[in-house]
């Protein structure tokens, strides 16, 4: 975690940048379930006091990301496979329901604002560079949540795809997924921009589908290793 006593604040409050950096140390695996979390530790790290860390504590807790164990404290949850699996499930039902409503919605700026990150992945899969390709997925899947011009729905795959984000960075590791994902882009992109929306629900529904298969597919490797 980075020391916020160095950083500036950029105009969000304290309290927030330390919920930032915990969450992000939890979702990237920094802290593992089972982990325990004390104030005292936790602002020695930040450089800050334990009033916002306590803060930030108890919104992981609603969160659902760390629980409070009696006579132990704050103690990691994190994401379990079996979350991932849900998070991966529920969006092969909903994502789609984004790209639909993209569809009807999105600009021709926004058009050219996918089309470029799209061709920015072909480029860095041509490279081989699968952290750029990964990084830039992020933006495409924010953009057409950006699109669908509904703040419920936005909130909602917004967050789940914050939560899984270090499955889908190994995910993305895995032989030859990165260009598989990057073509299915493409698909969900010419989908939009010709405004057909059927299309666009389908092709978005088959990724999402298809990135979950990929997932329990790397997991059933992994543990026969």
């Amino acid at each position: 975690m980075k020391r916020l006593d160095t950083i500036p604040s950029g105009g969000s409050s304290l309290r927030a940048q330390v919920f930032k950096e915990i969450e992000q140390a939890i979702l990237n695996g920094a802290f593992a379930p089972g982990d325990s979390l004390t104030e005292l530790r936790l602002s020695a790290e930040l450089g800050v006091s334990r009033t916002p860390v306590r803060e930030a504590l108890r919104q992981l807790e609603l969160e659902g990301l760390v629980t409070t164990i009696p006579n132990k404290g704050a103690v990691v949850v994190g994401v379990s496979e079996k979350d991932i699996d849900d998070i991966y499930t529920i969006r092969s039902y909903i994502e789609g329901l984004a790209a639909k409503w993209a569809a009807g919605h999105i600009t021709d700026d926004e058009i050219a604002a996918l089309r470029e990150i799209v061709e920015l992945q072909e480029y860095y899969v041509s490279r081989g560079d699968t952290l750029q390709v990964w990084h830039l997925d992020g933006r495409f899947h924010e953009l057409i949540y950006d699109c669908c011009r509904s703040r419920p729905l936005k909130h909602t795959l917004s967050s789940f795809h914050h939560y899984i984000q270090k499955a889908r960075a190994l995910s993305f590791k895995t032989a030859g997924r990165a260009k598989v994902a990057v073509q299915e882009h493409r698909e969900i992109l010419e989908a939009i921009a010709k405004r057909d929306s059927g299309a666009a629900e389908i092709k978005s529904a088959e990724h999402i589908k298809n990135a979950k298969n990929n997932f329990l597919e790397r997991n059933q490797i992994t543990s026969a290793l």
